[in-house]
């Protein structure tokens, strides 16, 4: 058997209707696993669950809408995820906001508030909804989508910075709190990735042109380029690994 098959193993990915979020849930599909699709609209989670249940069989995929910045919406997620496929197995923390771009003297505290509890808060309550059935069957994978901005400086997305570095200082304590019991936590860290949500950043002539000239691998990034991660982070491939923060970025950071 493969170190990378999931069969049998169950995922909810949030924010999986786009971008990286959808790009991961179907490679978890494809290396077996049942995946759970969220985000704030059903009927386009129930697209992307379609798309999958029509690639990889009936059942392979649920959808399931919910608000990352409302609690009850994200105790519902996995309450009718463990009612329909048992258990979950992996979790995948990938939706975030960002609605400010700009300088850091600039922003509102509404806005700022929103960056920290969509991209900080919510994750910690979805991860303390999950843990406690991963750690009592001394199995389970947690993956937050992060960001190199966490590891940078920056001008426009000061913010969103902040928190994708706390999001690493997360999986940092809980890796701590959750390894006796065998539940690991990682990070990744994309780089610029071609993303609806993303576009404001890959959109900007001046970046595209940075990136064409002086990233090492002269490109920006592509959702399914990041997937590959997230199937080695929930399988037993990366069983030996927990608190860290894997950087795919075309090289940009080194």
């Amino acid at each position: 058997m493969s170190q990378f098959d999931l069969t049998g193993k169950v995922a909810i990915i949030t924010g999986s209707s786009k971008g990286i979020g959808k790009a991961s849930a179907f490679e978890l599909a494809a290396h077996g696993a049942r995946v759970v699709i969220s985000s704030r609209k059903q009927d386009a989670c129930d697209a992307v669950a379609a798309e999958i249940n029509a690639r990889h069989g009936a059942g392979t995929s649920i959808a399931i809408a919910a608000n990352i910045s409302d609690k009850a919406a994200l105790q519902h997620l996995v309450d009718e995820t463990r009612l329909a496929f048992g258990q979950i197995d992996i979790l995948v923390c990938n939706a975030a906001s960002n609605p400010y771009y700009g300088p850091q003297q600039g922003i509102a505290d509404e806005q700022f508030r929103k960056i920290l509890d969509n991209n900080i808060v919510s994750n910690h309550w979805l991860i303390a909804m999950v843990a406690p059935e991963m750690r009592a069957r001394r199995s389970g994978s947690i993956v937050i989508i992060s960001s190199i901005g966490g590891l940078r400086g920056s001008t426009v997305i000061g913010a969103y910075c902040i928190s994708k570095a706390a999001d690493m200082q997360l999986a940092r304590n809980l890796a701590h709190e959750f390894g006796p019991d065998n539940v690991r936590v990682n990070c990744i860290a994309p780089g610029l990735i071609r993303t609806d949500f993303a576009r404001a950043l890959w959109e900007d002539p001046d970046r595209q042109k940075a990136a064409n000239t002086s990233v090492p691998l002269r490109r920006i990034g592509e959702p399914e380029e990041i997937a590959g991660a997230v199937v080695f982070l929930g399988s037993s491939a990366s069983s030996f690994m927990t608190g860290q923060t894997i950087v795919i970025d075309g090289g940009v950071t080194i």
